[in-house]
């Protein structure tokens, strides 16, 4: 029953932060079930059935909200679900001894990969508003679909970080349209196992569990995506896969590390985890800053420019006043003054 509970607060926390973040919820998930013995196709399996409730719950929350674009849903979505198969495909015919450093390695560098990108790169808005190209959403959606099923996570990561880098479209429509699209790679990857591996190691109790947690959050993260600070709950994910799947590594038959190495690993991790958020916050606030400092100084132009118009108006109505007080009209009867 503990975990059972467990995993439903995994499954909400996940989709909480996959919601507002666009990513991170088979990663999340998928670390937790390596953690505690479950083999590495059945682990994205799991994950992969539970989805397909939790993105379609997020999808429809999403789209409540106005942060879908449905023309990038499906030219990123079908060819991802091809991906997924394929991927699941591959990842059901490895061993576990082999697959779980594998999939270690594949979830570490997609951990250093947003530790990276959301702690140093902030998001490229010149090019927003553009369509973005068939050529460019199709191979990504392919990749990202392979990764998400071989790794047990991995979609949000290639295709959300990508999509902003393009600054073609806005953070939350990017946010968004990847979750909504993660229906298709969650359904495709889920059928692909099921083909492999049929029911073998998968307790749909624990799908239960990670559902009911992510349904329940799913809404929640619809709305709060328009206030959490993207950069942030990049920094704090990609230090928490990154801090996990080292652990994996380091105790796994490939390394096999002393005591005294994994603690000393450890320590610097968090070290760096902790300089990457407190830089993240700073980043934040100073972007958060910025933007009041140009809507203020916005406001003084426009009102300057208001006054500028508006004392204008006065000068000409003055002038008119003048030159109409000047011409004295000629009372009714009265001759006119002769003319030389």
């Amino acid at each position: 029953m503990k975990t059972l509970v467990l995993l439903a607060l995994v499954g909400l926390g996940a989709q909480l932060v996959d919601g507002s973040l666009g990513m991170a919820y088979g990663a999340t998930s998928s670390t937790l079930l390596l953690a505690i013995g479950t083999s590495p196709a059945a682990a994205s399996a799991t994950i992969h059935l539970a989805e397909i409730g939790t993105t379609l719950t997020s999808g429809l929350a999403h789209w409540k909200f106005g942060n879908v674009d449905w023309k990038v849903v499906a030219k990123i979505g079908i060819p991802g679900a091809v991906g997924a198969f394929a991927g699941a495909t591959v990842l059901s015919n490895l061993s576990t001894e082999v697959a779980a450093p594998v999939m270690s390695l594949i979830l570490l560098a997609l951990g250093i990969y947003l530790l990276i990108r959301f702690t140093l790169r902030g998001i490229n808005r010149r090019n927003l508003g553009k369509p973005v190209r068939t050529r460019f959403l199709g191979p990504l959606g392919l990749v990202a679909g392979f990764v998400d099923a071989t790794g047990g996570g991995g979609w949000g990561p290639v295709g959300t970080p990508a999509l902003l880098a393009s600054g073609r479209m806005e953070p939350r429509k990017v946010i968004g349209s990847v979750s909504t699209a993660e229906f298709l790679v969650a359904l495709a990857a889920s059928l692909g196992f099921l083909f492999a591996l049929g029911s073998q190691g998968i307790d749909f109790t624990w799908v239960a569990a990670l559902l009911i947690g992510g349904s329940i959050a799913a809404p929640l993260a619809a709305w709060l995506v328009r206030h959490i600070p993207p950069r942030m709950l990049g920094s704090l994910v990609g230090g928490l896969i990154v801090l996990t799947n080292t652990r994996t590594l380091l105790k796994s038959d490939w390394i096999d590390a002393d005591d005294a190495t994994r603690y000393a690993v450890y320590a610097v991790l968090y070290v760096i985890w902790a300089l990457a958020v407190t830089h993240s916050f700073r980043q934040y606030r100073q972007e958060a800053a910025l933007e009041s400092a140009d809507a203020l100084t916005a406001e003084a132009e426009a009102a300057a420019v208001s006054e500028a118009a508006a004392a204008a108006a006065g000068d000409r109505n003055v002038v008119v006043e003048v030159a109409e007080s000047a011409v004295e009209p000629v009372p009714a009867g009265r001759p006119s003054a002769p003319r030389d």
